[in-house]
Formats: structure tokens, sequence, C-alpha cells
């Protein structure tokens, strides 16, 4: 009767453990976004941030505006420098920051061309401009 009673208390345990368990985690419906000084950011939005004229614009836009570091092209650096930053309800850019760079100097010639931006078309979720966190990579390359 013993050995019963210890199996079933076991397999109580077993069975509830996971249960009280689950019921004490978090219950967040944000799973797409995360909140910035209480105003969500979006990762995932219905209509992405556009930069004005589209993609081949931006690329254009860095071509033009980028000065390779003399540094790097003397030391034969090149690579790509991923910047993070946010797109605002009204299409500013802020929050500018290196998500992974390539070297000090190819890194601050990405960040001093992500500020030069204009405004983007701001991203889109259920019909209205939301904030949206953008990564995006920009290319050096020697020719």
């Amino acid at each position: 009767m013993k050995t019963y009673k210890m199996k079933f208390l076991l397999f109580g345990m077993l069975f509830l453990a996971p249960t009280i368990l689950s019921a004490q985690t978090e219950n967040t419906d944000k799973k797409n976004s995360i909140d910035t000084a209480n105003e969500e950011v979006f990762v995932v939005v219905e209509q992405n941030p556009e930069f004005p004229g589209g993609e081949e614009a931006r690329m254009k836009f860095v071509r033009e505006n980028i000065k390779y570091p003399k540094i790097a092209a003397e030391k034969g650096i090149q690579g790509n420098v991923f910047v993070g930053f946010i797109v605002e309800k009204d299409g500013s850019i802020t929050n500018i920051k290196i998500v992974r760079g390539k070297d000090p100097s190819l890194d601050e010639e990405a960040l001093r061309v992500t500020k030069l931006m204009p405004k983007w078309k701001p991203a889109m979720q259920r019909g209205k401009p939301v904030r949206c966190i953008l990564t995006m990579p920009i290319i050096f390359k020697l020719d």
C-alpha cells in the first residue's frame, strides 16, 4: 500500500509541477515588439519603413555621401558595417548605433552617413504610423 501511495504522489507531482511552473511565467502579447520608454518599438510590422524613393535611392544616397576613411583604405580594410536605428512615427531616425562593426574608422563613417539621411516613410501597423527598429548594412569596398 505504501508503494502505491508513493507512486501516486510521484505521478501527481510530475504532472502538477509543469502546470504550476507555467502559471508563473509572464504573459506577453507583444512578441514582435519591444518596449522603450513606454512607447512601443516594433520589430515586425505590416508595412516596413521605407527610404524616400526606395532601396535603390537609399543605396545611391550612401554611395554619394560616403567618404572612405583614409586610414581604412591604407590598411586595406573593407567589409560591412551594420547600423541599427529607430524610424520614428514622423519618419525621423533616432537611437543610431553600430550593431556589428568592422573597424572604428568605418563604424564612425557609417554613423555619420546614417545621421545625414532624410526622413523615411514610417512603418505602418493597423493603418497607423508606428516606431520601428531597423538594421541597415553599409558596405565598404575598395575599388
